[in-house]
């Protein structure tokens, strides 16, 4: 008589009640094993395909010591490349945005047209065995998903589509492929791990703490829930006015948006990609925010806002005060957030436990612990304990 089989659901993890451990915010090695990991793999936003609507028109992103050229080609196609001259290495272009028929190495004068083939070399009789067709620009893999333009160093994650999925249709009436940008790309560097700043945007429970004007807002009506690849945030605003000028301002003046549909009229959405993409969803506008790793205890915050085109006078006075209520909320954030880190950096810190709630960070600890496996370790291993790659 055949046996009959059951399966055995695996046995919880001790790990699934308690915070990363303070050392992973400040180690150069675990930094490293980051890189390796999944960093260089991650989704990474450069700008949105309107930006660069002309052939010739390019935009760039520093990441990981990289530096990438998004461009339009006389074809139409957009293509990536690395910002480095196959000759000597030079960087082609410095700035981030542009419009050129050539790229023009500053140093030798190698050129490379809008497809990145190599198209000029100055004394060309010095390399007579040099076959120019192999040494065009090195490409990025590049990936449009509604409207948008990412980027990234290697393989091994999904899409963003992928990761966007279970939220496509949630996504799909704010039309982002009719934004457009309604300001520069800011950059704001910071003495912080990426982790400390990505902890904190899917953090729901500082928000009746340390920001004041969200409550105001929202009352208790802020959720999280964490897919696969992504947490999504969400704050309804109250109906009852805030004592807050600006935020009262904007409760009166947002007007209706035709096409979005009842239940979002009034929803501040936010979603982050694993590992360092957000993107902060609005009735009036769409803003970007990505929190670029620089080393194990700095990073760069880039942000830019896109809007659909609306001239009306309610939408734009909208739009400023959606600025000048947000501006205090990230305030609110840089001041906690560095606080975390220097706490953190203690070696007197252990990690904390984690409430149930707390689905978000649950989600992003028990990632980290699967693709790096000493981040389970409460204390950080000898030095040397990532091994080289061959």
């Amino acid at each position: 008589m055949a046996t009959k089989l059951h399966s055995v659901p695996p046995a919880p993890d001790p790990l699934d009640d308690m915070s990363l451990p303070g050392w992973l915010y400040h180690d150069a090695e675990f930094f490293a094993a980051e890189e390796r990991a999944f960093l260089r793999a991650s989704p990474q936003i450069v700008c949105h395909e309107s930006e660069i609507a002309l052939a010739g028109e390019w935009r760039s992103i520093d990441f990981l010591g990289e530096s990438v050229i998004v461009m339009r080609g006389d074809d139409g196609a957009v293509r990536a490349f690395h910002n480095v001259c196959r000759h000597r290495g030079s960087r082609l272009v410095d700035g981030e945005a542009g419009c050129a028929k050539v790229l023009t190495c500053p140093y030798h004068a190698w050129s490379y047209d809008r497809r990145g083939a190599l198209v000029g070399v100055p004394q060309r009789h010095e390399y007579p065995g040099l076959d120019t067709a192999s040494h065009g620009l090195k490409p990025v893999a590049i990936e449009q998903w509604r409207g948008f333009l990412f980027v990234r160093l290697e393989g091994g994650l999904p899409s963003v589509a992928e990761m966007m999925a279970p939220y496509d249709a949630e996504v799909a009436p704010y039309r982002f492929e009719d934004l457009r940008a309604i300001g520069r790309v800011t950059l704001r560097p910071r003495d912080l791990n990426w982790k400390t700043i990505a902890d904190n945007y899917s953090d729901h429970l500082h928000i009746p703490i340390g920001h004041p004007g969200l409550t105001r807002l929202f009352g208790k009506s802020y959720q999280i829930e964490a897919a696969e690849w992504i947490d999504r945030m969400e704050g309804e605003l109250r109906d009852d006015l805030s004592a807050n000028v600006s935020e009262r301002a904007y409760q009166t003046l947002l007007p209706p948006v035709e096409h979005l549909p009842a239940s979002h009229q009034r929803k501040w959405l936010y979603y982050k990609l694993f590992p360092c993409v957000a993107f902060d969803i609005y009735p009036d506008q769409v803003d970007f925010m990505q929190w670029l790793p620089v080393s194990a205890t700095k990073s760069v915050i880039r942000e830019i806002s896109y809007a659909l085109p609306d001239a009306r006078r309610e939408m734009t006075a909208a739009r400023a005060l959606n600025w000048r209520i947000n501006r205090r909320v990230n305030h609110e954030d840089t001041v906690l957030i560095s606080r975390v880190q220097r706490g953190m950096e203690s070696a007197a810190y252990q990690a904390g436990p984690l409430g149930k709630s707390e689905v978000c960070l649950r989600s992003f600890a028990r990632r980290l612990r699967n693709l790096i496996p000493e981040a389970r370790l409460e204390r950080s291993p000898p030095p040397g304990w990532l091994q080289p790659t061959n």
